[in-house]
C-alpha cells in the first residue's frame, strides 16, 4: 500500500469534504490505513483509481476453485504472523483418488471423505476438495473417472496430470465446475496455459529446482494470459518445505514480490503418520492447499482443530448468540444456569449439562466472546448484565421457580445478582466438569 503522501498526490486536493473527511490529506491518511475505500471520493481521477488498485492489490493473489457455495478460496493473505491482524483463508484439504483404482475403491474413498464431517464449537469441519490423478495417462479413462467422481460429490475438483493431451479432454469435460489443474511445468507450460485459458480454470505451476526458476515460470504463465496461479515447489523433505513456504510468504508479504505472490500447494506424501506431519506443518506455515492420498478420523480431526485455531480471528473470539438455550426437554421445574457467549465456554458447559441427563435452561450472556473469568475481570460479565439478561430473555415465563446457578468462578457476584434480579442465586462448581454430579445431586 502506498504512503499517505503518495496517495495525496493522486487526489484532487480540493478539500471539498464530499468524502466525509474535512481535507484530502486526512482522506489520504484514512486510505493508507485502510479505514475507507477510494470510492468515497466522487472526484478521484481514473489515473488515481488505476494507481491505487495496482498498489493496493493483496500481496498474495486470491484464487477461487469450484463454483457455488462449495467454492474454495485460497490466497489473499496480507500478514506474515497471525497476531498482526489475522489469516483470512484456511488451508484447504483435498483427498486424491487414482484413475487406475477400481470403481469400488474410488467410491469407498469418496464415502470416507463425506464421513469426515463434525461440529467443533459451532463450526462444521470437513474436507474441502477431491482430486483425481491420471496414473493411467489415458485421456478417455481420466475424463471418465473425473465425471464419475464429480457425480458422487459436489466438492471442487483437483485434476492431476502433466500430460496436456490427458488434461485437455478432462478439463473441458468439467470446465463448468472450475477445477484446479495440476500442473504446468518447464516442459509443458505453454500447452497447459492454453488449456487453463480456454477452460477458465486456475492452474498449478510446478517447478522443483529452485524458487528462482519457479518465479520465472509463473511470470511466463502470467504473461501468456493466466493469472489464477497456485505454486507447487515439490515437497522433498520437511526442512525444504518449511524453508520454501516461509521464503515465499515473506517475499510476497514483506517485499511485494509479485512473481511468488500466489497460494501454495503441498502434497502430504508417505504413510498416515508422515502425511499428518507434513499437513500439520503446512497448515501452520502458510500452505494454502494440502492434498492427501489417504485420510482417516485419527489423522484429520486434530488437523481440523489445528486449522480452526490458526484461522480464527485473534481479535474477535468465536461467539454464540446470547439468549436461552434448552438442553434436553426442560420443564418449568428445570434448573436454570448462566454462562458467557465464548463458543468454547458455551459448548463445554452445554456438553457437561447434556452429560448430566438433567434437562436444563442455559442462559448465555453477551460477553463480547470472552470466557467467564476473562469477562468477569473485564467487567463484561457482572450482576447487572446477568440481571438484564434474566429480565429480557423471557426465562421468567418459562420456569415456575426463580433460582439461577452461576459459575463458581464468579461467586463474588452472587449477592449483588440476587439483590438486583430477585432470583435465588446458587453457586455452581468452579469448573463445568463438575456440573454432571452437581445437577444430578440437586435433581435427586
Amino acid at each position: 500500500m502506498p504512503t499517505a503522501l503518495e496517495i495525496y498526490q493522486k487526489l484532487p486536493k480540493t478539500n471539498c469534504g464530499d468524502c466525509g473527511v474535512p481535507t484530502c490529506l486526512a482522506f489520504a491518511m484514512q486510505l493508507a490505513n485502510q479505514k475507507v475505500s477510494l470510492d468515497k471520493c466522487p472526484h478521484v481521477s481514473e489515473e488515481a483509481k488505476e494507481f491505487l488498485a495496482a498498489s493496493a492489490a493483496p500481496p498474495i493473489r486470491l484464487v477461487k476453485i469450484g463454483t457455488g457455495d462449495k467454492t474454495v478460496e485460497i490466497g489473499d493473505e496480507t500478514e506474515l504472523f497471525r497476531h498482526e491482524k489475522k489469516f483470512f483463508h484456511p488451508t484447504a484439504y483435498a483427498l486424491m483418488v487414482d484413475d487406475t483404482s477400481s470403481p469400488d475403491e474410488r467410491k469407498q474413498k469418496i464415502e470416507s471423505l463425506k464421513s469426515l464431517t463434525f461440529d467443533r464449537v459451532g463450526q462444521i469441519m470437513s474436507m474441502d476438495m477431491v482430486g483425481v490423478r491420471a496414473s493411467s495417462n489415458d485421456p478417455a479413462t481420466f475424463a471418465s473417472v473425473i465425471q464419475e467422481v464429480s457425480s458422487q460429490t459436489d466438492l471442487p475438483l483437483l485434476l492431476i496430470s502433466e500430460n496436456p493431451d490427458v488434461m485437455s479432454q478432462a478439463a473441458k469435460a468439467v470446465a463448468d465446475k472450475k477445477p484446479l489443474l495440476h500442473a504446468a511445468t518447464p516442459e509443458n507450460w505453454e500447452r497447459m496455459t492454453e488449456i487453463a485459458k480456454e477452460t477458465g480454470c486456475p492452474l498449478v505451476v510446478h517447478e522443483t529446482t529452485s524458487l528462482d526458476n519457479l518465479a520465472d515460470l509463473t511470470e511466463k504463465v502470467k504473461g501468456a494470459g493466466v493469472e489464477d496461479i497456485v505454486l507447487d515447489f515439490g515437497t522433498k523433505n520437511l526442512g525444504d518445505m518449511l524453508r520454501n513456504l516461509t521464503i515465499i510468504r515473506r517475499l510476497s508479504v514483506k517485499k511485494k514480490f509479485r512473481p511468488l505472490g500466489y497460494p501454495t500447494f503441498v502434497f502430504a506424501e508417505g504413510n498416515l503418520n508422515e502425511a499428518g506431519i507434513v499437513a500439520a506443518l503446512g497448515t501452520m506455515k502458510y500452505a494454502s492447499l494440502v492434498a492427501f492420498h489417504e485420510v482417516d478420523v485419527p489423522l484429520m480431526y486434530p488437523l481440523f482443530a489445528l486449522r480452526q485455531n490458526i484461522y480464527t480471528d485473534p481479535q474477535k473470539p468465536i461467539q454464540v448468540k446470547p439468549g436461552i438455550y434448552e438442553i434436553g426437554s426442560p420443564t418449568p421445574e428445570s434448573p436454570v444456569l448462566i454462562t458467557t457467549n465464548f463458543s468454547l465456554t458455551y459448548f463445554t458447559v452445554s456438553g457437561d449439562i447434556e452429560t448430566s441427563k438433567v434437562p436444563s435452561y442455559l442462559l448465555v450472556a453477551d460477553s463480547e466472546g470472552l470466557s467467564v473469568m476473562t469477562a468477569f475481570a473485564a467487567d463484561k460479565f457482572n450482576a447487572e448484565i446477568a440481571t438484564d439478561l434474566v429480565k429480557e430473555c423471557g426465562i421468567e415465563e418459562k420456569v415456575s421457580q426463580k433460582k439461577i446457578i452461576i459459575p463458581g468462578q464468579v461467586s463474588r457476584m452472587s449477592g449483588k445478582l440476587q439483590e438486583k434480579s430477585g432470583w435465588e442465586v446458587i453457586v455452581g462448581p468452579r469448573d463445568s466438569s463438575g456440573l454432571p454430579k452437581f445437577l444430578k445431586d440437586r435433581a435427586i
